[in-house]
């Protein structure tokens, strides 16, 4: 049977990411997710630098004080969640497939 639409072939700034049809667009959305997840990262570290430093030049202000403790507080609570989410990823990785990397491998599945 012939092809009605021709022999297409890829931009050359999507060849890393193989043929369309079987995990390209799976590869690119996995890439984007490791993006987010590493931008999550470095803006919580970020908005703790920024928290520590409202605390220090707070001065005797206790609003001050006490909204900068706040920011730091909530960023530390942010980032230990984010943290924890991966640590119970793991383990349910290990209980489920025998696998600790199992469910931390960032996989979007498509059609193949």
């Amino acid at each position: 049977m012939q092809n009605i639409f021709g022999n297409v072939t890829l931009p050359q700034s999507l060849n890393r990411y193989g043929n369309l049809t079987a995990g390209g667009p799976t590869s690119f959305i996995t890439n984007i997710l490791r993006l987010l997840i590493v931008l999550a990262g470095v803006y919580g570290v970020f908005n703790l630098v920024l928290a520590g430093y409202a605390f220090m030049s707070a001065g005797d202000d206790p609003k001050k004080v006490a909204g900068a403790w706040a920011k730091i507080w909530q960023t530390l609570l942010g980032l230990a969640v984010s943290a924890g989410a991966f640590v119970l990823a793991a383990i349910f990785g290990k209980l489920i497939f025998d696998d600790y990397g199992a469910l931390l491998r960032l996989r979007v599945f498509g059609p193949n």
